[in-house]
């Protein structure tokens, strides 16, 4: 069973249903202990950085995420749930994330339109993972104005192009984390949650 985290921001039934789509039982949940009987967690997200962190306070849910992120349960976060692995979100007044990587979240310079929002692709930098069987510079589709800087370049699993390059997913061991929605994304996003299901076993 895979646990897709419901803290309350993001369209979690058409993450639920892209990852029914290639066979892998899903289910939402806002239970911490759920957390511990699911064989992989997915955090979805839509929305502001500090009200997600505030939401997953209130659910009780942040010891026993990073509980399990820490003892090597897959992990797959999608666009707000990539960047809530960071230290810290610039967004509003700024916030404290979950701090699995070192780094923050920062919005896209002046002169880009935002959101960076449609069809972009990405260059994959790790190929194993949750981007085994992806084909390199997929298309997939993306909504947000803000993204992650790593401290630490050897996370970065792909880049894409929007003014400059900046990182679209990253992943270390178990936990791999992608700026786009794979569930909005066809036959590239479909790949994807079907490699993360592998992860899982």
């Amino acid at each position: 069973m895979i646990a897709v985290i419901d803290y309350g921001m993001g369209n979690l039934r058409s993450v639920q249903k892209g990852l029914e789509r290639v066979g892998l039982d899903a289910r939402i949940t806002d239970s911490p202990a759920a957390l511990g009987s699911a064989s992989g967690i997915v955090l979805p997200g839509v929305g502001a950085f500090a009200a997600a962190m505030a939401n997953l306070r209130k659910a009780r849910l942040v010891e026993p995420l990073k509980k399990e992120i820490s003892a090597g349960k897959p992990y797959l976060g999608i666009c707000l749930g990539l960047q809530l692995l960071f230290t810290s979100g610039e967004e509003g007044e700024g916030a404290e994330g979950l701090d699995v990587f070192k780094g923050r979240v920062v919005r896209f310079g002046q002169g880009l339109k935002v959101p960076h929002m449609g069809w972009n692709q990405a260059r994959i930098v790790k190929k194993e993972g949750v981007f085994e069987g992806v084909k390199d510079e997929s298309f997939f589709y993306f909504v947000h104005s803000y993204h992650a800087v790593p401290e630490d370049e050897g996370i970065v699993a792909a880049r894409t192009e929007y003014g400059a390059e900046f990182v679209s997913a990253v992943a270390d061991g178990s936990v791999a984390a992608v700026q786009f929605h794979p569930e909005k994304s066809q036959k590239a996003g479909l790949a994807l949650l079907e490699a993360f299901g592998r992860l899982c076993g």
